[in-house]
């Protein structure tokens, strides 16, 4: 039996690491890994497709239909004053905070340029060393560059909004092609029917392998709670897939492939910043194997 969840000890763990550098990282990375990982639902799309609601409600269902211990991670732009989070995915999510076993933190984007946070694979390890059952993933909602997303979680949900047209043009060079659910939102507005069948048929003519998982397009509403089980089924099936075809196995080996990169990305920035002038008037090949002799050394 879990013990009872240190909403405190959390809080602080996750602060520390969204502020953390590199040596901190590796230190955090030299622990025995967490006894079992949670599943991970990632929530993605462009601006004003009611993400944050929807992340909130599908947390509270999963919370009470698969019990366990239910996170909310929920990434919003970085305020230009405090550079933390302005916290509007918080404030759309008070209404959840008095269920037992859901914990809800807003993160800051800080540095990222895709949607995420600095330190993302940190932080959701932070959520398996808590005990977590699942974790709900939402993303900034920047368009495309968001298919990093994909890495980092197990199902990948696109939200797009009723009227998404424009949307899924600016998208679909990227995220459209890695989404596992398409879920059109706000159903109650009559665009929404039209918008999901011109989605819906993007998806069938796309190539899906003959083994592989075809995915479902669904209607969403906040305010339909059949609607939030139809996605949390579908989610199920998914998840379900995974196991059964070995992908969530092949998954978490691009995750320690990508975070590796992002260490490796990190150290060489360090490297370039302590540079002085005069060091980026040698010649490219000069700069390099400089950069890279301190690279080894540090």
């Amino acid at each position: 039996m879990k013990t009872a969840l240190d909403r405190r000890l959390l809080g602080r763990a996750l602060t520390e690491l969204a502020n953390a550098g590199v040596e901190q990282l590796l230190e955090q990375s030299s622990l025995p890994p967490p006894e079992a990982s949670a599943r991970r639902i990632g929530l993605t799309g462009a601006p004003g497709a009611g993400k944050s609601t929807l992340a909130g409600r599908l947390a509270l269902h999963r919370l009470r239909r698969v019990g366990g211990r239910v996170g909310v991670l929920a990434i919003d732009p970085s305020s230009p004053k405090t550079h933390g989070a302005i916290l509007g995915d918080r404030i759309r999510m008070d209404e959840l905070e008095g269920a037992q076993d859901l914990f809800i933190r807003s993160l800051a984007s800080r540095t990222a340029s895709d949607g995420l946070t600095d330190n993302l694979p940190e932080l959701l390890e932070v959520m398996d060393r808590f005990a977590f059952d699942e974790v709900v993933l939402e993303t900034v909602g920047v368009g495309q560059a968001e298919h990093a997303a994909r890495l980092h979680v197990d199902t990948l949900v696109l939200v797009l909004p009723p009227d998404g047209g424009d949307a899924v043009q600016a998208m679909k060079a990227g995220i459209m092609e890695v989404a596992d659910i398409f879920a059109v939102n706000k159903a109650d507005i009559p665009e929404a029917r039209r918008f999901a069948a011109d989605v819906r048929r993007m998806v069938t003519l796309a190539r899906h392998d003959a083994e592989g998982w075809r995915p479902p397009m669904l209607l969403t509403s906040a305010h339909d709670p059949d609607s939030i089980a139809a996605l949390s089924d579908a989610i199920d099936r998914h998840f379900a897939w995974l196991e059964a075809s070995g992908q969530r196995d092949r998954n978490r080996l691009a995750r320690r492939k990508y975070r590796l990169r992002r260490w490796l990305e990190r150290r060489i920035d360090d490297v370039v910043e302590r540079q002085p002038a005069a060091f980026f008037e040698l010649p490219a090949e000069q700069q390099v194997a400089g950069a890279l002799q301190q690279l080894v050394a540090t």
